[in-house]
């Protein structure tokens, strides 16, 4: 057992604070990571401050973790120390299922281990805890290799933000000349665009701030569309072949629907926190398109999507974050007020 520096939540209302937590010795096959950055996510303010029900306290949040092999397993093959990884939102799974076997490890039928918060399957009397610390000890199966060529800081949200929006994008097929819309121009909206860019799609920005549209053009996009102008959702009627929805609040999507052409989709990768407005199943019918959901995406689908970027030199916005202003970074996330990810610089901790 070794001990890691850390921030954690003692309950729902206290916040963060300085802590030290207990990192397992690594087993045969596991991988122990100097933690170098760790991406802030809106998940991390549900779950500490219990919006996503109750948690075992003390809990350390963060799955957008970075760093440095500091030793590996016995029969680890894949990494040694000094190799650049990463690990994302879970650290194990069944293995046993379809899901997992096909890949699917975040679709895992018996529920994937989440990196912080979840049942630790390697001690049944403790939960995970996250990257908000200084080094964690994950199964090589659920570690990720990051290319020497991006910038680690800020390719920490790519672990959780890149892949939700790569996947959808990849199983829906994008591809040059496709028309992609992205609704919302946070965490997630910023990457869908430089992601759907790059697949060669032609980008539209759905946003309720007129203000956003030169940020939307700056990242890339093709077109901004301000979703409360009626006049502007009518001239976007019939242009999309895919929707990526980002919101994490409740709003109605039927006005979206209208954009879609044709065999169209909207999916949904923000969680609102309550019921969404009923969706109209006229529009699905009438044009044949399809309302559905993504999550994150399978280890080796991670894997794929750091290289992707790799290639194509794409990594987070991001402004850094020492430990003790994780609480003010919350609050700021809350209100919208960051461009486009905090990280935190465990150094720090």
């Amino acid at each position: 057992m070794t001990v890691a520096k850390a921030y954690a939540a003692m309950s729902a209302t206290t916040g963060l604070e300085p802590t030290t937590i207990d990192r397992r010795e690594p087993g045969a096959h596991d991988v122990e990571i100097d933690i170098e950055f760790c991406g802030l996510c809106h998940s991390d303010v549900h779950s500490i401050r219990g919006e996503w029900g109750d948690q075992q306290w003390p809990l350390t949040p963060g799955h957008e973790i970075v760093g440095t092999v500091a030793r590996v397993g016995s029969e680890v093959t894949e990494f040694k120390a000094g190799d650049s990884v990463g690990v994302g939102c879970m650290v194990d799974s069944c293995r046993e299922c379809d899901s997992c076997l096909e890949g699917f490890e975040q679709y895992c039928e018996k529920g994937m281990v989440g990196t912080y918060g979840a049942v630790d399957k390697r001690n049944q009397d403790s939960i995970t805890q996250g990257g908000y610390s200084s080094s964690v000890v994950v199964d090589e199966n659920y570690v990720v290799r990051v290319p020497e060529s991006l910038d680690k800081a800020a390719a920490a949200p790519l672990l959780c933000a890149g892949i939700t929006t790569y996947s959808p994008l990849r199983y829906f097929g994008v591809e040059e000349g496709d028309s992609v819309g992205v609704v919302g121009l946070g965490g997630l909206g910023h990457m869908a665009v430089k992601i759907a860019k790059a697949m060669g799609a032609e980008v539209t920005v759905f946003t309720t701030s007129a203000s956003k549209a030169e940020a939307a053009r700056s990242l890339g996009a093709d077109q901004v569309v301000v979703s409360k102008d009626v006049a502007q959702m009518k001239d976007a009627r019939n242009s999309l072949n895919l929707i990526i929805d980002t919101v994490a609040a409740d709003h109605d999507i039927n006005s979206y629907l209208k954009t879609l052409k044709r065999d169209g989709a909207i999916v949904q990768l923000g969680l609102p926190e309550h019921a969404m407005p009923p969706v109209d199943p006229g529009q699905l019918i009438r044009r044949r398109l399809a309302y559905g959901g993504s999550m994150i995406g399978g280890i080796a689908e991670t894997q794929e999507m750091l290289d992707f970027c790799a290639e194509h030199g794409i990594v987070s916005d991001i402004e850094m974050v020492d430990g003790e202003g994780l609480n003010a970074a919350y609050d700021r996330m809350v209100a919208g007020d960051v461009k486009y990810r905090f990280v935190l610089d465990t150094a720090t901790l």
